[in-house]
């Protein structure tokens, strides 16, 4: 299956595939998706830091509407620290990937209205198998296989939005889960915990999902570890 973009993942997750509707934190969610359009352009070489900026490596288009138009803001903007960006791309992100997914019938969009005129939209699932693909890298990843980067920077991202209930799991199994995801992280590079010499994923990418981190866990008034 060719892969997503992890912004798709993250929101697919997140939303409930019979009502439709997103099942955590909105704003947590709005965060977690600008950072991954910054993972993957990290992970395509695209972006990396330089100090606590995000600078453009490269204008090159990875061939990804959303991720190329992010791109070119990145490109043609001075430099902005990653908790600068995650702000500015928040905004109606979740909108245009929700207009993605409903163009590729993913997900359908159900406009209901309610008291007469507050139209209210609900995007329930129609083809499963890009969400199935997700959990079951993640079930691997959680269950102790060494996952790629695409899925230890997903873990991360649901970790630092505090996402565990989208994965189907409630009571004490949450905070279980949740430090399997922060190991993951912890591991990957992601976290900042560990030198990056020891980091299974590659530097350049490290860098940049441990500055979006802390920038999601600031923002949420989550003090990072």
């Amino acid at each position: 299956m060719k892969s997503v973009p992890l912004a798709e993942e993250l929101l697919l997750l997140a939303y409930d595939d019979e009502t439709g509707k997103a099942s955590v934190s909105q704003i947590g969610l709005d965060l977690g998706m600008a950072a991954a359009v910054l993972i993957d352009l990290a992970l395509a070489g695209r972006i990396a830091m330089d100090g606590n900026l995000i600078i453009a490596r490269s204008a090159t288009p990875v061939g990804e509407p959303i991720a190329d138009a992010v791109l070119a803001k990145i490109a043609g903007d001075s430099p902005h620290t990653a908790a600068s960006w995650v702000q500015r791309l928040r905004h109606r992100l979740r909108e245009r990937v929700l207009d993605d997914l409903c163009a590729r019938g993913v997900v359908r969009d159900v406009d209901e209205t309610a008291m007469e005129f507050i139209h209210v939209h609900r995007y329930p699932t129609v083809d499963s198998s890009v969400e199935r693909d997700v959990r079951d890298r993640l079930a691997a990843a959680l269950n102790g296989d060494k996952p790629d980067e695409r899925t230890a920077a997903l873990a991360t991202i649901l970790a630092a939005v505090r996402m565990e209930p989208a994965l189907g799991i409630s009571g004490e199994e949450t905070q279980v889960t949740h430090r399997k995801l922060e190991d993951i992280a912890a591991r990957a590079g992601f976290s900042g915990d560990i030198g990056l010499d020891s980091s299974t994923v590659r530097p350049s990418v490290a860098m940049v999902a441990a500055a979006l981190i802390r920038a999601i866990e600031t923002a949420i008034g989550r003090a990072p570890a």
